[in-house]
């Protein structure tokens, strides 16, 4: 972020922004508030937030959902805090950048779903195989997605970071003060 710049700090609302690898515009979501914003990571939340598809779709996201992203990290993670326990949505994508429009990332198409009774699932691969062909992601990139995934069934059968039911408590009650602290 750019010398003078105003970091968006607690309680306050955010874009965030997915590109696809050839700098097209892939979703936003309009109204993201900010639990943390650190020196590598940040974590927000998104409830009941309007979001536009690249095809000018707009939705609204159901349920609370907390959302990591880190500066190092080839991925992201959203926990969505359903009836029957957390649903984690991991986009392998780019380290994230943050500038006075958004929070923004390059989204790499493959995904892991982790089901509240622990399942979990590799998603998107066809499209990943497709794109990475489309847009030459080359064997660079390639090698880090790989080791990213890895990085992240790590996180997940070690309960690390936002895997972690302490995450989800602390995160989420915080989510909740603040927008008691609205109103």
């Amino acid at each position: 972020m750019p010398r003078g710049q105003q970091l968006p700090k607690e309680g306050d609302f955010i874009a965030i922004q997915s590109y696809k690898h050839d700098g097209s515009l892939h979703r936003v979501w309009r109204d993201t508030m900010v639990l943390k914003n650190g020196e590598n990571s940040l974590i927000g939340c998104n409830n009941h937030t309007l979001v536009t598809e690249d095809d000018g779709r707009h939705w609204v996201t159901r349920e609370p959902a907390l959302v990591y992203f880190h500066k190092h990290y080839w991925f992201n993670v959203v926990a969505m805090i359903r009836d029957d326990g957390i649903a984690y949505y991991c986009n392998l994508a780019s380290p994230y950048a943050l500038d006075k429009e958004a929070l923004k990332y390059i989204d790499y198409d493959l995904d892991v779903k982790v089901f509240p009774d622990g399942r979990r699932k590799l998603l998107d691969v066809d499209e990943y195989l497709a794109f990475s062909k489309r847009w030459d992601y080359g064997p660079e990139i390639d090698h880090i997605l790989k080791k990213n995934v890895r990085i992240i069934v790590d996180w997940i059968n070690n309960e690390k970071g936002p895997f972690s039911k302490e995450f989800i408590a602390i995160w989420y009650e915080r989510y909740l003060a603040l927008s008691r602290q609205r109103k």
